[in-house]
């Protein structure tokens, strides 16, 4: 079972610094039928077939040792050895059936696109690329299995992409709605969670036994245990292992029905058990943020765009730049006459150039910069931009309060993550539920699913 609210921690988890370069790895081994000597002259077994692909024991052990390592300050926090086998067994199963439907949708990832993720990887964790290379088989892991990771992650959150890419609308009627409604409330929580999943047709007796176990993870925690080691002990959400933190999110993304326990609760405190369309939660709020008045400094500008084309050098471009610089600077000619007559500016030569008022980086980078080195009125001398040669002359500039158009922006996205993340999570469920997945090693099978070895 997957928490709607956590999947878009889990989908970029490998794109965030984490303390440890090599903290999260998790490397795939390739896998090949049936059982193999794996160097220590023991032999690896297929714990689990999933579709076509399997999943080794050496796959899964190399998987378990990462978690046990990051948490390595800690060990108390993690679960018994058979809960969290199970737990970072479910991620594989998961994430190898991702790929597999990425594939079929032929959903691929290049090389540079991996290279620029371990770049990222490597910067947010203030390592270069060798000394991340170097972290990784430092702790005898192939560099090869931490790029192929990358790649799954990658091609994971394509899937995402285009599966709420197809079925998430967000109407304006929605947005005004939201914004009209009592239970409509700004701000930001840091939310943690623990979730114990049912599935979509379970019985009256799972139902049961997921409550007697939310209830025993209620009772931990009233005990003294951590919040954080409980969510790893008892949740089976894919952020478990990372003590089921939601991160930063606005109150309004949280799902309705838990946006109201957490808005009653003060930072630290928890709901109680709550019964959502996928099992039970407990919700501790971490912290809380309100949000202020945005102002932001807008602009008025002008601009004449030379381009090159197949008649117009670029050396020709930037001359004819100059000289209307020029014409406009030291002749005093009219700019407006000039835009209507020169620029090849679609938008704006037929209004002699204008603008109108934006923010800084409306029109890119090369103009922010511009317009800020700017005082009122001032022509600026021709810059290069991708379109061209542009003239730009600064109007003016003046504070506006886009509060209420930021508010509409972020209803607009808490709509859309909310839906997103219904869909994915459907989603989800049903990849999980369609699919072949045969867990051969009976103590690695989660003793509440009875469906855990099945063929669909």
């Amino acid at each position: 079972m997957k928490q709607i609210l956590a999947y878009s921690v889990l989908a970029a988890s490998i794109l965030v610094a984490v303390p440890a370069a090599h903290a999260q790895l998790m490397p795939s081994a390739q896998p090949t039928a049936g059982k193999m000597d794996i160097g220590d002259g023991s032999i690896d077994r297929i714990v689990a077939v999933v579709e076509e692909d399997v999943i080794l024991q050496s796959e899964l052990n190399e998987a378990i040792n990462a978690i046990v390592r990051q948490y390595a300050a800690n060990p108390g926090q993690l679960p018994p050895k058979d809960v969290l086998a199970r737990q970072v067994l479910d991620r594989l199963i998961l994430m190898k059936l991702q790929v597999q439907r990425a594939n079929d949708q032929n959903i691929h990832v290049t090389d540079q696109e991996i290279d620029s993720a371990a770049a990222n990887v490597a910067q947010q964790n203030k390592m270069s690329l060798d000394q991340l290379r170097g972290a990784v088989e430092q702790d005898g892991y192939s560099y090869a299995a931490f790029r192929q990771q990358l790649s799954d992650q990658i091609i994971a959150q394509r899937l995402h992409e285009s599966v709420v890419r197809d079925q998430v609308t967000v109407t304006d009627a929605e947005v005004n709605n939201l914004l009209a409604s009592p239970s409509y409330k700004a701000g930001e929580v840091h939310l943690a969670h623990i979730q114990v999943g049912t599935p979509a047709d379970a019985s009256a007796d799972a139902i049961a036994q997921a409550q007697a176990k939310a209830e025993e993870a209620v009772k931990a925690v009233k005990g003294g245990m951590d919040f954080n080691a409980a969510a790893i002990r008892y949740s089976d959400a894919p952020d478990a292992l990372d003590g089921g933190d939601l991160g930063w999110r606005r109150l309004d993304e949280v799902p309705p029905a838990f946006a109201e326990a957490v808005s009653s609760l003060k930072a630290g405190e928890t709901t109680p058990i709550l019964r959502g369309p996928t099992g039970f939660q407990v919700l501790k709020l971490i912290e809380t943020r309100q949000p202020g008045r945005q102002v932001v400094t807008e602009y008025h500008a002008r601009q004449i765009l030379i381009k090159p084309s197949e008649v117009v050098t670029p050396e020709q471009a930037e001359k004819k730049a100059q000289d209307l610089y020029t014409r406009i600077v030291d002749k005093h000619e009219d700019f407006a006459k000039l835009a209507k007559d020169d620029s090849k500016d679609n938008t704006t030569a037929n209004v002699g150039g204008d603008m109108g008022w934006f923010q800084k980086d409306a029109w890119g980078q090369a103009i922010a910069t511009q317009i800020e080195a700017l005082k009122d009125d001032e022509v600026g001398k021709p810059f290069q931009t991708d379109a061209g040669w542009i003239v730009m002359q600064r109007l003016g500039a003046r504070q506006s309060d886009v509060t209420e158009e930021s508010q509409r922006n972020q209803a607009r996205q808490a709509i859309g993550t909310r839906k997103a993340d219904e869909a994915y999570e459907n989603y989800l469920r049903e990849l999980r539920s369609t699919s072949f997945v045969d867990i051969r090693v009976p103590e690695l099978r989660d003793p509440d699913d009875k469906q855990a070895s099945a063929t669909p």
